[in-house]
């Protein structure tokens, strides 16, 4: 006896992010199908909703049909009588049996592991018995044990995998679910097979049909898990490619790598009538697919009597695009087959809505024939004239390109007008210059960062707290560009009552700016009292200046009296708020106060600060409290975040510069992960990069990441900087490895660049396996010359697009000689001349120069002023 799975789907917006595993999965194991019931097409009030929904919750926690939270992310270890048990409850189970634990094992034990808790959602549990402990018959005997895991329903033995074939969880999820639903998906090779699969289903049911290139792959797993949900509503047939293919249209099948068609054969009377068929343009997931079903039951043509802007439909809590289509009395019949026809070309992409405009309360400017709505929330709806239906198609089909082409001609007047405008950009000199102009309308909040003068600048940096400035020119792109940083850096700390920002304009105010020696614009300076100013030397963003400021508040170095702070030190207690900014935790260790190597550690924390935490421990008791860490005073015990990893290095007759070198080599992750922020850090060591680039945190990116970590503490590669991109994270990184090799190869690549002078690139071959031994070996081989580089970096001297514009030369245009500089005889001869008449007729004086402008003390009163 089975149970009927009954799913109830709420079809509000946020359901679209549940994942169908865990709306269908706590019936899953006692159930022979599934019956899908939209809660709101039943005759029920909001309160009778909730009520049934928790009355189904308490029915699965009473009955037990869901898995103990617990013990979900746990693998259960069976005995032999646990094994026995778990045959005769009649439950789906998958079963590993082994007797000892290789790399290779690990690895697969790994994956198993996190497919407990998806597995057990579909009611299947997940085990293993070890069998140097349980003499299981049959499953633990020499030749198989290692080699096999087993799936079961009840006491009889499904199907056997070999671990090489299930190797990860997308693997282990798609074979098993494949392997329960082995009678109810159907697969084909063929068209035949196809067409009389349609011809046993016209008038009942729909098929799903789905391409996968491979088993086990995540398409195949989202496929599977779809099947196992929709299984009883619709007929799942399942293909490699081939023939099939080009059944649904496709053209060239070899070039698709997965894909799913929804074959509409329900309403299909008679059997000679083909199936329409509609085909999910976005990549399989199971998120993907289950909006695609739930569009497929969505209505084909929708007919409203509103405005455009107040219609709602399934499709706006699917996120999906509406058409709407307009029609009047006199044209409704020819109108309506023309929005069927667009209907069907669109259906799974975007909804269609015919929309009567005779109407007397629909309101739809005139001369416009359709209209459209993005899913995003608070999109508008916007209105186009079109000539022909293909147009009508192409503007889904074809996506952004095509709205934009119709949007441009919709506004080819205003187009015209900002024409003249965006023409100044051929003469820019940079991107920097560039972005900074094509974002000149963007309104940036300064309530946050009071404008100061000469006159309020030395009140506001003497008030108590912390006072950071910008000092910066209204002219300078990088200034400007750098200033949207900069405000949401001050909305980041509005909050914090120690904190203050400002802005110090130096094209108003040079003096002021001369005076802070802030000859480099911009400059970030910050203010604290009692203590000599703090510039800001980092990154020109947001993230960096936001931490700068976090550390920079705390004291530098943090004093310590006793070994119980020195250790909460070390564990980041006193400092737990700041442990995201800081890459690590620097103690000094010292006898006295008095050591010459403790005040050059003082310095160097002054001068580290903004960079790291530090902190110093210099008393009597330091000596002994230090040799747990083997450290011999005086030294420093360096903490890195956010694991604590704990190194120590000792601090012999070190001068300041070689404290701030020695902590900032330190405070470098040995392996670390490179990022647009930190690459400048490691680039200043000058060793040759020896590069990982992943795509994704699967288990053969994390093995890669661990071989390198595994040479990199016996020592083997000193002589390299190894380190790692990941590109999901890193974009920027595809462009690099692109520039290495000229093309992306299979991922993870392992790269060696900026080898010796000559700019050679190595690239360690993919069918070789990324282990610590053999990457040792090929990195011997690329120094003795036996491997042949990859690609070579070339010498390309970067520059600006186009010449730099000469301010001066337009200057003198205007006025001759007014910004011309002038020689040092020439400023003699004035000063000899200011001597023998001192009250020139100043009618009669040259132009004022203009390379060192005069104090202001009111803000200019035109633009051209500024320069």
């Amino acid at each position: 006896m089975c149970i009927k799975r009954l799913l109830f789907v709420i079809d509000w917006p946020v359901l679209q992010e549940v994942r169908l595993k865990h709306a269908s999965g706590a019936l899953s194991s006692y159930s022979c199908g599934i019956a899908t019931v939209p809660i709101h097409r039943l005759n029920m009030t909001r309160q009778a909703v909730l009520s049934m929904l928790l009355l189904l919750l308490l029915l699965l926690r009473v009955t037990g049909l869901r898995g103990s939270t617990e013990t979900g992310s746990q693998l259960t270890e069976l005995t032999s009588n646990g094994f026995i048990k778990v045959l005769d409850s009649g439950k789906a189970s998958f079963i590993y049996f082994g007797n000892a634990v290789n790399p290779t094992i690990a690895l697969f034990l790994e994956q198993l592991e996190k497919s407990v808790e998806v597995l057990e959602d579909y009611g299947i549990l997940v085990a293993k018995v070890n069998c140097a402990k349980e003499k299981v018959p049959t499953y633990c005997t020499i030749e198989k044990v290692l080699k096999k895991v087993y799936l079961f329903r009840g006491g009889v033995m499904l199907r056997s995998f070999a671990t090489d074939t299930v190797f990860d969880q997308n693997a282990i999820v798609a074979h098993v679910l494949f392997a329960l639903l082995f009678h109810e998906v159907k697969y084909v090779q063929t068209p035949a097979e196809l067409q009389n699969i349609e011809q046993a289903v016209k008038g009942r049911a729909d098929v799903v049909l789905a391409h996968v290139q491979a088993l086990g792959t995540a398409e195949h797993r989202a496929v599977m898990e779809a099947a196992f949900v929709y299984g009883a509503e619709y007929q799942f047939v399942l293909t490699m490619g081939g023939t099939v293919l080009q059944h649904v249209g496709v053209e060239e099948p070899g070039k698709l790598s997965a894909g799913l068609w929804f074959l509409h054969c329900k309403l299909v009377s008679r059997r000679w009538e083909p199936c329409h068929h509609s085909a999910l343009k976005k990549p399989l997931s199971t998120v993907q697919i289950y909006t695609f079903l739930k569009l497929m039951d969505a209505p084909l043509l929708t007919e409203v009597s509103a405005d455009p802007a107040d219609v709602k439909t399934v499709h706006n809590h699917l996120q999906s695009p509406v058409l709407f289509l307009f029609t009047q009395r006199e044209t409704l019949a020819l109108d309506r087959s023309t929005a069927e026809s667009v209907a069907w070309s669109l259906r799974g992409e975007a909804g269609v809505v015919l929309v009567h405009r005779d109407h007397p309360g629909v309101n739809v400017p005139a001369g416009h024939n359709v209209a459209y709505r993005l899913p995003a929330e608070g999109s508008r709806v916007k209105y186009l004239t079109l000539q022909d239906i293909e147009g009508v198609v192409r503007l889904f089909t074809e996506g952004d390109r095509v709205r934009l082409e119709l949007e441009e001609e919709e506004e080819e007047e205003e187009e015209e007008e900002e024409e003249e405008h965006w023409s100044v950009l051929d003469v820019l000199d940079d991107e920097v210059s560039e972005s900074v102009y094509r974002d000149r309308s963007v309104n940036l909040e300064s309530h946050l960062v009071p404008a100061l003068t000469a006159q309020t600048f030395s009140t506001a940096v003497a008030a108590a707290g912390h006072t950071v400035v910008l000092f910066y020119n209204s002219w300078d792109a990088v200034s400007m560009a750098f200033m949207q940083s900069y405000l949401e850096v001050a909305s980041m700390l509005q909050d914090e009552a120690d904190v203050s920002l400002a802005l110090m304009n130096c094209g108003d105010w040079t003096e002021v700016c001369t005076n802070q020696n802030a000859s480099q614009i911009p400059t970030v300076m910050l203010f604290s009292p009692g203590e000599r100013p703090q510039r800001y030397n980092s990154m020109l963003g947001t993230e960096s200046l936001h931490s700068f400021i976090r550390l920079s508040r705390m004291p530098a170095p943090l004093r310590l009296s006793s070994e119980d702070e020195a250790e909460s030190f070390l564990r980041g207690d006193l400092s737990r708020s700041l442990s995201p900014h800081t890459p690590a935790l620097v103690l000094g260790l010292f006898n006295s106060r008095l050591e010459p190597g403790c005040i050059a550690f003082q310095e160097a924390c002054l001068a580290l600060r903004g960079e790291l935490v530090t902190g110093i421990f210099a008393e009597p008791q330091a000596s002994q409290w230090s040799q747990q860490y083997s450290a011999s005073l005086p030294a420093l015990i360096l903490s890195r975040t956010p694991d604590s990893h704990i190194h120590t290095l000792p601090l012999l007759n070190s001068s300041t510069e070689e404290v701030i070198s020695i902590v900032k080599r330190a405070a470098l992750h040995p392996l670390p992960e490179l990022t647009v922020l930190n690459l400048p850090s490691y680039l200043e060591l000058g060793q040759p990069l020896l590069i990982l680039f992943v795509d994704r945190d699967d288990s053969e990116s994390v093995h890669a990441r661990q071989e390198l970590s595994t040479l990199q503490d016996r020592g083997q590669l000193d002589h390299y900087l190894p380190c790692w991109i990941h590109l999901a994270r890193t974009p920027a990184g595809r462009a690099v490895l692109e520039s290495l090799l000229g093309s992306v190869p299979q991922l993870p690549a392992l790269v060696l660049s900026q080898v010796g002078s000559e700019g050679e690139v190595f690239l360690f071959q993919a069918q070789r396996p990324l282990l610590a031994e053999t990457v040792r070996r090929w990195l011997s081989r690329v120094q003795s010359k036996e491997e042949e580089p990859s690609g070579v970096l070339s010498d390309e001297q970067w520059g600006p697009p186009v010449p730099l514009f000469d301010f001066l030369a337009v200057m003198d245009e205007a006025v001759p000689g007014f910004a011309a500089q002038r020689t040092e005889e020439e400023e003699e001869e004035e000063e000899d001349d200011e001597r023998a008449d001192p009250d020139p007729d100043p009618e009669s004086s040259p132009p004022v120069s203009t390379v060192q402008p005069p104090q202001r003390s009111d803000p200019p009163q035109h633009p051209h002023t500024e320069l």
